[in-house]
């Protein structure tokens, strides 16, 4: 007998479907994805994304996914609404919004398709970043105590960061506001399409690089998803360029371990108080 086991990030974007209202779900977000009090924005953006994916039969996958992020989300139950607004060949298109006892936490617009499709000519001029091996990176393990306490959802993650970028836990930031390294579900759930929507958001804030501790709430989160990865570990670096007027921009890049770019982000957050 063979007992399955479910990762961690599969129970936490579970969805039951209502059984009388057509496009609604119900979900459980648990305690073990918080950081700084609330739900990670990523992982809601995985919940709100697998969710449309349930409505585009033929469109399994995010290809381009906004999320709003309208007031925090909490532990508990929460509803996930979906509207479909165009069935295409190629792609499909719809919007969700995830709320917790009638409260809406996030309104989502996202186009869906097929990655495995999508392996087509590709030109580019990206290029990954360049990192030491995950053996010689800073595990999670090393983080600030104070780090640890305030983000649950590290411990689910098996976080390498690169030494040049962690200045910061050290009380040295760079000033350069970047921070990269080797992301994996500490279970050894493999990377796919619905689980980059959550590395777009992993990473400490770029703030922590600048000198700015504390945590930068997401005001909005698009996500643009390339291509399917293959398993192993995942190069994601995150930077910014402008803090102003109390927000600044976070770009992502997240890269398999074939050296492909399967995912870009930019999110609007605001600065840390």
């Amino acid at each position: 007998m063979t007992t399955v086991i479910r990762s961690e990030f599969d129970q936490g974007i579970a969805l039951t479907r209502h059984p009388e209202e057509a496009g609604r779900y119900e979900a459980e977000l648990g305690a073990g994805w918080q950081i700084g009090g609330g739900v990670n924005g990523g992982l809601l953006l995985a919940v709100a994304g697998h969710a449309l994916s349930l409505e585009h039969e033929s469109h399994p996958d995010p290809v381009s996914i906004s999320g709003y992020y309208l007031s925090a989300s909490t532990p508990g139950p929460a509803t996930v609404r979906t509207e479909v607004l165009r069935t295409g060949r190629g792609l499909s298109t719809g919007t969700a919004s995830l709320s917790q006892d009638g409260v809406e936490r996030l309104r989502v617009v996202a186009s869906h398709g097929d990655l495995s499709a999508a392996d087509g000519e590709v030109r580019t001029s990206a290029r990954p970043p360049q990192l030491p091996p995950p053996d010689q990176c800073i595990g999670v393990e090393h983080a600030p105590r104070e780090l640890l306490t305030e983000a649950a959802l590290l411990e689910r993650f098996d976080l390498r960061l690169d030494p040049a970028t962690v200045g910061w836990a050290l009380g040295q930031p760079s000033g350069n506001g970047r921070i990269q390294g080797w992301f994996r579900l500490a279970d050894g759930r493999q990377p796919d399409p619905l689980l980059l929507l959550l590395v777009a958001d992993a990473l400490p804030p770029v703030t922590f690089d600048l000198g700015m501790p504390g945590w930068a709430p997401t005001v909005e989160l698009t996500v643009h998803l390339r291509a399917k990865p293959v398993p192993g570990w995942l190069r994601v670096t995150h930077a910014t360029r402008n803090l102003a007027g109390g927000y600044f921009e976070e770009d992502a890049e997240i890269w398999d371990e074939s050296g492909r770019l399967v995912a870009q982000s930019r999110q609007l957050a605001r600065a840390p108080r």
